[in-house]
């Protein structure tokens, strides 16, 4: 099962993408219960891309909150297939893909 959800809506020309990611997003500076610092678990990197054309890259760190959603816009295509990505510190990935409609 994806930790992405992900809708990809297209208007006058301009696709609307909103992704719900489901990730702990640890900074490092957090303690179990043991008092123990749990490590940095956090995406790095998430990209979108439309075929062979990367529409969108973002570069994240530590700030981001945990099961991060995320929206951006691009211009694109109904009927085009979307695929959204990411990376973490721990080199952990996963990737969806959708139709945009």
């Amino acid at each position: 099962m994806s930790t992405i959800r992900i809708r990809a809506q297209e208007s006058g020309g301009i696709v609307t993408v909103r992704a719900l990611m489901t990730h702990p997003m640890e900074t490092g500076t957090s303690k179990d219960a043991a008092g123990n610092l749990i490590p940095p678990h956090h995406i790095d990197v998430v990209t979108a891309d439309v075929g062979d054309t990367n529409v969108m890259t973002a570069y994240w760190g530590v700030t981001i909150s945990r099961n991060p959603f995320f929206q951006f816009q691009f211009e694109g295509n109904k009927g085009d297939t979307l695929t959204l990505a990411w990376t973490d510190n721990q080199g952990g990935s996963d990737s969806v893909e959708t139709t945009i409609g």
